[in-house]
């Protein structure tokens, strides 16, 4: 069974005094944690044009060096605003590994609103991930442990998903199983794009229910698209899901791999196989019943 270790405790002290030591032309700027904060990172407000992102935990740490080097490449492709590298922190005062400093987004996360039917929202969505597909892939990072894997082989979650599979009702086992050999057995084609490798709800931002910026980008890498697909199954509803369905344009073996993606995550949460935010646990029911009716 696979449990992450408890992250650390960072509070509002921690970074005020890293910020006193290392930025200290921001040292009187206050500090406040955000409302909905997330499980790689903890995030902190610094005034209110600043935020700092401080991984949680070591498996977390190497996300800093990946933001740092490509948001400044891909933001001027990209049709809304993505976190913008204002400085680099390093350890210090306790806190063991490097850290970021960004420019704050306004919005609120998509998670904690409800769009989940607007095929407005479906179509921006699916123009973000066009657009990030479509910048040129040269020396970008692979896909890996650092990033989990997001863009590479399913493959390498196949005895994490049977171990899940064992432990799943045996009402649901049977079609999970034949989802997941499918997803296995749709080769992905030779051609690499970008991907955010976290095109979660958590990580989308709002304004007057329109997409405006997208954040956390610590798994992105140059590989297969399909794990930026599962938004489909775990956010959108009704119409909007055939609609960013339509306008993503991706292949029928792109599609079977995107649900194998959705179908993982839910398993391991569901069966226990895996730890994560409570939120994500209580909805991995509902994302595999949706994985599960759209085939």
């Amino acid at each position: 069974m696979r449990r992450m270790r408890p992250p650390l405790a960072i509070d509002e002290g921690t970074v005020r005094q890293l910020v006193e030591d290392q930025f200290p032309a921001w040292a009187d700027l206050p500090v406040r944690r955000v409302d909905l904060d997330g499980w790689d990172n903890r995030s902190f407000r610094l005034g209110d044009h600043l935020v700092a992102r401080l991984p949680s935990a070591l498996r977390y740490a190497a996300q800093v060096e990946r933001e740092q080097c490509w948001l400044p490449v891909l933001a001027p492709v990209l049709p809304v605003a993505i976190p913008i590298p204002m400085g680099r922190g390093r350890p210090g005062r306790g806190y063991p590994f490097d850290w970021s400093i960004y420019k704050w987004i306004p919005g609120e996360p998509l998670a904690t609103v409800d769009l989940s039917h607007s095929s407005d929202l479906a179509r921006r969505l699916a123009s973000f991930l066009v657009a990030l597909q479509s910048r040129p892939t040269e020396d970008g990072p692979s896909p890996g442990p650092q990033n989990f894997h997001r863009g590479g082989r399913l493959a390498v979650y196949d005895k994490e998903m049977r171990s899940a599979l064992d432990r799943l009702p045996a009402g649901i086992r049977t079609p999970v199983s034949k989802l997941w050999r499918d997803a296995l057995a749709a080769q992905p084609s030779q051609r690499e794009v970008w991907l955010h490798g976290d095109f979660a709800p958590r990580n989308l931002l709002v304004r007057q229910g329109r997409l405006c910026g997208v954040i956390d980008f610590g798994q992105v890498a140059v590989g297969d698209p399909a794990c930026d697909l599962t938004i489909t199954w775990t956010y959108l509803r009704g119409q909007a899901r055939p609609t960013f369905r339509d306008e993503v344009g991706a292949d029928a073996a792109t599609w079977a791999r995107a649900r194998g993606w959705a179908a993982w995550k839910a398993a391991i949460l569901l069966s226990g196989v895996a730890s994560g935010p409570t939120a994500d646990i209580d909805s991995a029911a509902l994302t595999l019943q949706a994985v599960l009716q759209d085939q």
